[in-house]
């Protein structure tokens, strides 16, 4: 097993090498499309280059129905502000520490290159028997699933996919939330105050981040959020300010772990606005100290005279529903409809804020944009809803999800964790194209994705690679 491990490792450092930021997926789709040719498979890469590839069956499986392993190129491209990692041309360091793999300074990749590193794997090794595999590997998932949502409807055989895209050892997920995005504008007009004669950066960081879906309940921090309540703060000592800028956060599927807000201020105010920020910052650290020890608010003066705006943004910024909206009704422990506030950039003369919206159920979805669309409407903004996608059904009584069953208690001797996942999985898009398609969604142990902390435990490889190899051969 371990060399089968080594192997896997093998693959992913080499993908690892690769950039592949979301909408950044050329050069690991043509190295792809060039493994497969170079093995002898056969090949095909639509407009969008997700990439298919056809590994015939081994001596006595043809007669067996195909099957599917499908995972996304892309990934989140997270660091820590002190890392000069450029994400458009350097590899992802990687060491093992404890029994785990881990990236310097940078988000993993394991969410979803590890996938890839799998699925190539089993395709190669003499050892494996196995019917025809289709390898399906699709671009900018994390952005808006958009290799999935263009997917060619006549490209796969297969009515089996395993999607391996999941995050804890010994867990089959069968269902996820379907989700839309949210592009809100809001017009700021500056001007020159000549009381405003300083600048104050407010930085806020420290915050561990984490996705946006399956890490939603567990209350982190948004820097966001943080940054807006602090000068909704200043507000209430009646301290006048402009908004010079206001910018934060990463991807849409990311809690926000940085922000950073210049505002205008006379200098005469520093020493009040000091105290506010010393004393909101005891309040903060303490709301949060269980989930986010190592937040941080710093702050910069600067005697100069800029333009700035009235700040609305800020009241907008905390009208906007962040969080768990609706816990599952059907499902304990499962969170049914949730919200995330994840980009804020300012611009010449207007804001841009990004956000993240997941449901199971549909309408709920639409009730949360429908709520967004109101308090937009309500700060005479406008917004633009994008990026949908379908929630993925669960079938608790699928044939694949009790052969998974069987050969997991067979191998570990023990029941696995069946579960439905507030997040978004390429399952729910594949299946709406690809009528009567039976899918599980598994994978080794990965900690913290989407975010520099992104960690994957080495030995549940092994037991992935046992359970599929095990699955192959019913």
């Amino acid at each position: 097993m371990k060399n089968k491990i080594e192997k896997i490792l093998n693959i992913f450092a080499e993908i690892n090498s690769i950039p592949r930021k979301s909408k950044n997926e050329k050069q690991i789709s043509d190295w792809l499309v060039s493994w497969g040719e170079n093995h002898g498979f056969i090949v095909e890469r639509d407009e969008f280059m997700d990439v298919l590839i056809r590994v015939p069956a081994t001596p006595g499986y043809e007669d067996r129905p195909s099957i599917a392993f499908q995972g996304h190129m892309d990934m989140v491209c997270e660091k820590i502000p002190e890392s000069n990692h450029d994400f458009s041309k350097d590899p992802i360091k990687m060491y093992q520490e404890d029994g785990w793999l881990k990236a310097v300074d940078t988000s993993l990749g394991a969410d979803n290159g590890i996938a890839i590193a799998v699925a190539l794997a089993i395709a190669t090794d003499r050892e494996v028997n196995h019917p025809e595999l289709e390898l399906l590997f699709t671009v900018d998932e994390e952005t808006g699933l958009t290799g999935a949502v263009n997917l060619p409807t006549n490209w796969l055989r297969s009515k089996i996919l395993i999607n391996i895209d999941s995050e804890d050892d010994g867990v089959f997920t069968i269902g996820c939330a379907g989700g839309r995005d949210a592009h809100i504008t809001l017009d700021r007009s500056v001007t020159s105050n000549p009381d405003f004669n300083t600048t104050y950066t407010i930085s806020v960081g420290g915050l561990k981040g984490g996705h946006s879906g399956v890490d939603i309940h567990k209350e982190k921090g948004n820097a966001l959020i943080i940054a807006a309540r602090l000068l909704k703060e200043f507000k209430h000592n009646n301290i006048e300010f402009g908004v010079v800028s206001f910018n934060g956060g990463s991807a849409h599927n990311a809690i926000p772990r940085n922000s950073k807000a210049v505002i205008s201020i006379n200098s005469e105010n520093i020493g009040r606005i000091d105290d506010i920020v010393k004393s909101f910052t005891e309040i903060v650290k303490n709301e949060f100290k269980n989930v986010e020890p190592s937040l941080t608010i710093k702050t910069e003066s600067i005697k100069e005279s800029v333009l700035s705006d009235d700040g609305s943004i800020i009241d907008l910024i905390l009208s906007l529903p962040h969080g768990v909206m609706y816990n599952s009704s059907e499902m304990k422990g499962i969170v049914e409809t949730s919200s995330n506030v994840a980009v804020i950039s300012t611009h010449e003369e207007k804001y841009k804020i990004l956000m993240s919206q997941r449901s199971s159920v549909m309408s709920r979805l639409d009730e949360i944009c429908n709520k967004i669309d109101s308090i937009v409407s309500l700060a005479k903004g406008s917004v633009e809803f994008g990026g949908g996608y379908p929630a993925w059904q669960p079938d608790f009584n699928s044939k694949i999800l009790k052969e998974f069953i069987t050969c997991y208690k067979e191998l570990f001797h023990k029941e696995p964790v069946i579960e439905v996942i507030h997040a978004g999985l390429e399952c729910g898009v594949i299946g709406s194209k690809y009528s009567g398609m039976e899918m599980i969604s598994i994978g080794p142990t990965i900690k913290n994705p989407h975010s520099p902390d992104e960690k994957m435990e080495i030995s549940t490889l092994g037991n992935l690679w046992e359970l599929l190899i095990h699955y192959l051969n019913l």
